[in-house]
This record gives C-alpha cells, structure tokens and sequence, in this order.
C-alpha cells in the first residue's frame, strides 16, 4: 500500500496555513479542547448555511473565531442578532476558563464564489446525493461547475462507499485537467465529506488544483 498525505498538511509550509494560529505552551491543552469544542459545536449549529471552514486566531486571552461561509446574511441575522446569539450559546458550551479572562469576537466572511472551495463543493455534492441523485450525474455535474471558472486549473472528485445502494461497497473518481499532487508548491485545495444516505455513509473527496505559488 502507498503512504498516503494530506493534501492540505503536506502543504502547510509552501501554499497552505493553519487553521488554528496560536502558540501557549502553558494551556495549550485547554486551548487545544476549546478549538475542537468550538468546531464540533459551529460545524452542527451552522451545518445548513455552507460554512467553508473556522479559523481561530488567539493572543492574550482574546479569541477570534473566523467563520468563512458561502451564506453570512443567514449567520448574521436581522441586525446582527443571529452572530450574538451564536456567541452566547458557544460560551455556554465552553468549559470555564481557569483564572483567565475570557474575551470572545466572531467574524463572518464571506465565500463569494463557492466553486472555488473543495469544502463547499463537497457538501453540494452529500446534499445532491442524499436526495437520491445518481452518483456518477453528480459528480460530472460539480466537476463542469468547478472547471468554469478561470483560477481552476483542475479537478479530481472521489466517492465511495454503497453507491446507488448497491450491496458491495466501491469507489469511483473522475478528473479533469492537472492535478499534481506530489508538488509541494502546487495549490491544492482538498476536503472530505460525508453524506448520511438510508443505505448507509458515502464518502466524498474534492481536489482542486488553482496553480502554482512562487515566494
């Protein structure tokens, strides 16, 4: 079997950076359980208004949670009411903070061209295929989706598991254009989604490969 990488961490030093950016060697655990307890909770709360990814920045007792969504008006809310309200349900969530002061600002950005994130393309395609769209139908129709647009230089789409409900499992993928996976410089953006059918989990993995970075 080939050793296998993450797109995304094999790329963290050249074209990628972390999701969370922050340094404590002193609460590093408690932050670390903090990050994971703040995704879990804003993944589920947020799972209908096409959230790209979270970004956590910290410094000095200060945490800022970057929510990147294709949908921001449905996050905000009528006069910013729906945000405050996500801030108060997260503090409750949080374990309380030991001896620190804890100050807490969410920052909603906007996704304007969803076509251009794996993460966003992925979860069209569990959505499309939950509602019992024919696989292969799915995954040409995101692949002609994301290769209209000019910064996409190609595009690989992967799924697997029962497949139109077929009793044996399988997985196919189509690709379209370039896709260097093994060039450190190459900008590659990759997820992997998951898609709750009757007949059990499909796994879904979007590649998009948007040029070469040059530093």
């Amino acid at each position: 079997m080939t050793h296998k990488v993450h797109p995304k961490s094999f790329r963290l030093k050249s074209a990628g950076d972390w999701e969370s950016r922050w340094i404590n060697e002193k609460r590093f655990r408690d932050y670390l359980e903090e990050d994971f307890i703040i995704r879990k909770f804003l993944e589920k709360k947020l799972k209908e208004s096409g959230v790209q990814n979270i970004e956590i920045e910290r410094s000095s007792g200060k945490a800022n949670i970057i929510i990147n969504s294709a949908r921001p008006g449905f996050i905000i809310g009528r006069g910013g009411k729906g945000a405050e309200d996500l801030k108060k349900e997260l503090d409750k969530k949080l374990p309380p903070s030991k001896g620190e002061k804890r100050e807490m600002k969410i920052e909603i950005r906007e996704v304007r061209n969803p076509w251009l994130s794996a993460s966003l393309a992925g979860q069209w395609m569990a959505r499309e295929t939950e509602k019992r769209v024919a696989h292969r139908r799915v995954m040409k129709q995101a692949m002609e989706k994301i290769m209209a647009n000019k910064e996409v230089k190609g595009v690989r789409v992967e799924m697997s598991g029962r497949l139109g409900g077929n009793e044996i499992a399988r997985r196919e993928w189509h690709a379209k254009g370039r896709m260097p996976r093994q060039t450190i410089r190459a900008i590659i953006d990759y997820a992997g989604v998951e898609a709750l059918c009757t007949y059990g989990i499909v796994g879904i993995k979007v590649w998009i490969y948007k040029g070469e970075r040059f530093d």
